[in-house]
């Protein structure tokens, strides 16, 4: 496996564009609120970024990464913001926040122009989807913390994200 393809069950994907390193500066994005207002990762700059891609809160997985985030994120203080990137449409991401009573993340739609994921290099071409990953920046606007997840249908290890969180923060 490299870093350029994943799995889903076991079947094979390629991904578009080069994952980031750490050390290097966050790549740039536009992506799409639930407001339908354009975002790009400007706004978030001198925060901690946690962005989590995933491939659509309508599953259970990325349903259950979402809520686990949501309940770290009341823990992280003001100076943390988390955003979960997915290809699912505003709307769609504005239901689950209600539904699962997500209220401090923040959720892009990158169906638009799939900036996030070709900038990111976790865009699942075949599949016009996500890849799993978890990308820590820091308030330098610098990767202190890349997660591409091999398997989509597996949770990412928080326990690291989280780490590398407080080691930003500190």
């Amino acid at each position: 496996m490299n870093a350029n393809t994943v799995t889903l069950h076991g079947k094979p994907f390629t991904l578009e564009g080069v994952l980031p390193e750490v050390g290097q500066k966050a790549p740039r994005f536009e992506a799409v609120a639930q407001d339908l207002s354009v975002v790009s990762s400007d706004n978030y700059s001198g925060k901690v970024i946690v962005y989590a891609s995933v491939p659509s809160l309508d599953t259970p997985v990325c349903d259950i990464e979402g809520k686990k985030f949501n309940q770290e994120a009341t823990k992280l203080g003001e100076n943390v913001e988390i955003v979960i990137v997915s290809m699912d449409l505003p709307f769609a991401q504005k239901r689950w926040c209600g539904s699962a009573g997500v209220k401090r993340l923040t959720t892009l739609s990158d169906h638009r122009w799939a900036s996030f994921g070709k900038a990111y290099g976790v865009l699942i071409t075949d599949l016009r989807l996500l890849a799993r990953a978890v990308f820590v920046v820091d308030t330098e606007n610098i990767i202190r913390h890349v997660q591409l997840v091999e398997e989509v249908s597996h949770e990412p290890d928080y326990e690291k994200v989280l780490e590398a969180v407080q080691e930003c923060i500190k």
